[in-house]
């Protein structure tokens, strides 16, 4: 976890045990709200989606079964890789479809946090 306070930091979902932003309100593995303190009525602000990628891809009807692993990898400026997940594995049969979607969110962080690496 990162420093409290700090853009970047992370805490653990109480629901899930993901990792996630320490400034969120809703965690985006299970979605459930974090923050009760905020009025029932209030919105949270839109957070911009830079990126978003979508794709499917069907196993022949001829072929037999196939597995697959989604593998996640986040590299910097420099081209250095700062985070690698397995996202998720499975099979696939003869003739079934999977789509994978990839969002990325951002929003910006408090004006009081400090810069951070990642």
């Amino acid at each position: 976890m990162s420093n409290p306070g700090t853009a970047g930091a992370t805490r653990t979902c109480p629901h899930c045990r993901e990792t996630i932003l320490e400034s969120a309100a809703v965690c985006p593995a299970c979605r459930h709200k974090l923050r009760f303190s905020e009025p029932t009525n209030a919105i949270a602000a839109p957070a911009s989606v830079p990126l978003r990628v979508e794709g499917s891809f069907r196993n022949p009807a001829d072929s037999g079964a196939w597995e697959y692993s989604m593998v996640l990898t986040i590299r910097n400026e420099h081209g250095e890789e700062i985070a690698r997940k397995l996202v998720g594995v499975g099979a696939m049969q003869a003739d079934e479809q999977r789509t994978f979607t990839l969002n990325v969110e951002m929003q910006p962080a408090s004006a009081g946090s400090k810069r951070t690496r990642h």
